[in-house]
């Protein structure tokens, strides 16, 4: 039933001689990993408002709207430069972890790592929080607001099972709401702002009971507005994800991929842009209950058959928004795994040749964060913007001093830009940090160093036991003097006479069999069992008042050790299969894995079972 399931909701398994057959063309590639940063075009601006209106007036607030979102787009300019040099110079994906890796070292390598990570687990959970907030502002969908929570988990769920189908299934199913949300975003803009600037439009209805952020008061310092533009720089979330997933694209990777970035940053800077002028005219207020884009569009289109469609469309691409990160934390981490920082599991590929792994352990995360949070985006950005513009800054840095180590023709050019570009996203860094540091920026501060922690754990690990595991030829131990047989036996049955004789068969120097007696009694039985089938290995029993198999078993075993120097001991239990995939496994004791996990720690030991089939052919039950 479970392999039934799992192959109706992921496929049949693909062989590893179609993984040239998954990749990607530019269409597919540009809704795959350009959602994220596309979809930020539905809630940037209003994260933008939330802040500066939230302190001052809303009329105050909205002058300052453009001149944030004109900053944002030129950083937006510089990064997207730096990074198509990156697609180029580390064609095999990696993005910022490589590049910090192979010019800066290796802690900035993992700093850069452990904020991208974080940053996909953000992303996942920002995304599908958005996706919610913007279907309930849909005014017959506004009851969903009490199941806010369940709405998300089930919609990580979704996305998660698509993704362990293969990126390319995937990404043709998410390509359709992401081409949808760019044209009608388009339209609203054109025709939005055609109305604003030639025609006539009313502005948004002021609802005061709808608004937090509608003060009527106040004024606009430094700090406001720089604490505004950090929460629009979220806009550029997402821009390093085609740089992670180069070896995703068809080939020529490279260029297609750069094609791709350039794509991308033209469409966001654009619609950005355009959202934030046209809010400069149409003066919607931000509010927990209807998004900015549903007012405005309200506002030039009414609730007719265009509203309903943008907003599904922009409740789509904010969902399909986690799948750039599906895309890209699978890879990531299974780059870092390569050497050796994470789990080695994370670079399994599963039946879709995709890191299944890497998938699972992304859903699960981001579900734990919308729940800690209570699925609000506002309160989710705040760990946002810090780990992408870390991870920016360390990329660019990177860039420069391989450009400067190479000198490759263009290469004064490639480092001015860079450069520029590192240090303005290393400010926009710091004003995050500052500016959000009371309301949730000192979490990844605080995490992103534990995980580096965590990361450089597990390489310690792997690398003593690579050394515990290195052998030369003057090492090769001597063969035991003596190879002790001990069969276990709880009574006579098929299963024990099988062990028995596979013991035999191997001619151990040594042969016995182990009974372990929980109640009183049992030792007439066994003997009388024993002398019935006449068996000529030497049978000994142990008593355990306190019902313990483990512990006698154990110390039967060191009692062995003691008799003999350079023995090794091989334990063999006899178990019998109901079938693998029968439920009446659940109707028999697990004993037998028990003692078999817990004997694994101990040396010079050797544990194995003796399966003995029920219901097969030579002996039927």
């Amino acid at each position: 039933m479970l392999t039934f399931t799992k192959r109706v909701l992921i496929g049949r398994p693909l062989a590893n001689a179609e993984q040239e057959h998954q990749r990607l063309p530019k269409t597919i590639a540009l809704a795959t990993f350009s959602s994220d940063a596309i979809s930020s075009t539905a809630y940037a601006t209003e994260e933008i408002l939330f802040v500066i209106a939230g302190g001052a007036s809303l009329a105050l607030g909205l002058n300052k709207l453009v001149p944030i979102a004109g900053v944002v787009a030129l950083l937006l300019a510089m990064v997207v430069f730096s990074y198509r040099k990156t697609i180029y110079a580390y064609p095999h994906g990696g993005g910022s972890y490589l590049v910090s890796k192979d010019n800066l070292g290796e802690l900035p390598s993992l700093v850069a790592g452990a904020s991208l990570l974080v940053d996909y687990i953000l992303t996942v959970a920002v995304s599908i929080s958005s996706g919610v907030a913007a279907i309930i502002s849909i005014p017959s969908f506004r009851g969903l607001a009490e199941h806010r929570v369940p709405a998300c988990l089930a919609l990580v769920a979704l996305v998660t099972v698509m993704n362990l189908r293969g990126i390319k299934e995937s990404g043709k199913v998410f390509a359709v709401p992401t081409y949808i949300y760019i044209v009608g975003l388009s339209g609203l803009l054109i025709f939005g702002l055609a109305r604003s600037f030639f025609g006539h439009i009313d502005p948004v209805p002021f609802d005061p009971h709808a608004s937090e952020a509608a003060l009527t008061g106040g004024s606009i310092g430094l700090f406001l507005v720089l604490r505004g533009f950090s929460s629009g720089a979220v806009a550029l979330s997402g821009v390093e994800a085609i740089s992670d997933g180069v070896p995703a694209f068809r080939k020529p990777e490279a260029k297609n991929a750069a094609t791709t970035l350039v794509t991308m940053a033209v469409i966001l800077g654009t619609l950005f842009f355009g959202v934030s002028v046209l809010a400069h005219h149409l003066h919607p207020f931000p509010s927990h209950d209807e998004t900015v884009i549903s007012q405005m569009t309200r506002a030039v289109f009414g609730e007719g058959p265009y509203y309903w469609i943008l907003q599904f469309a922009t409740a789509a691409i904010l969902v399909l928004a986690a799948n750039t990160a599906y895309a890209d934390f699978p890879r990531l981490s299974s780059i870092i795994a390569r050497d050796g920082f994470l789990p080695r599991q994370f670079g399994n590929r599963g039946d879709r040749l995709v890191f299944s792994n890497g998938v699972v352990f992304l859903g699960g995360a981001a579900s734990v964060l919308i729940i800690a949070f209570g699925g609000i985006t506002s309160a989710l950005i705040p760990l946002y913007a810090i780990g992408v513009f870390t991870s920016f800054t360390l990329s660019q840095a990177g860039m420069v001093v391989r450009q400067r180590r190479l000198r490759e023709p263009g290469w004064k050019s490639g480092v001015a830009i860079s450069g520029v570009g590192a240090v303005a996203t290393f400010i926009v860094a710091l004003i995050v940090g500052i500016t959000k540091f009371a309301i949730g920026a000192w979490v990844p501060i605080v995490v992103v160093p534990l995980i580096i922690v965590l990361l450089k754990t597990i390489k310690k690990h792997y690398v003593s036991v690579a050394s515990a595991l290195e052998i030369t030829p003057a090492q090769v131990p001597m063969e035991p003097a003596r190879h002790t047989f001990v069969v276990l036996v709880s009574r006579v049955h098929k299963g024990v006479v099988e062990a028995l004789n596979y013991a035999h068969s191997l001619r151990p120097d040594h042969l016995v069999a182990l009974h372990i007696a929980a109640e009183e009694g049992e030792h007439e039985e066994i003997h009388r069992q024993w002398a019935e089938f006449g068996f000529d290995v030497p049978l000994e029993i142990i008593d355990s008042p306190y019902r313990e198999l483990v512990a006698p078993v154990e110390q039967y075993l060191d009692e062995l050790d003691a008799r003999w120097d350079n023995d090794r001991i091989t334990v063999v239990i006899p178990e019998f299969v109901v079938g693998i995939r029968s439920a009446s496994n659940i109707l028999h004791g697990q004993s037998a894995l028990g003692l078999k996990l817990a004997l694994l720690g101990r040396p010079n030991t050797i544990v194995t079972s003796v399966p003995f089939h029920i219901g097969a052919t030579n002996g039927q039950a």
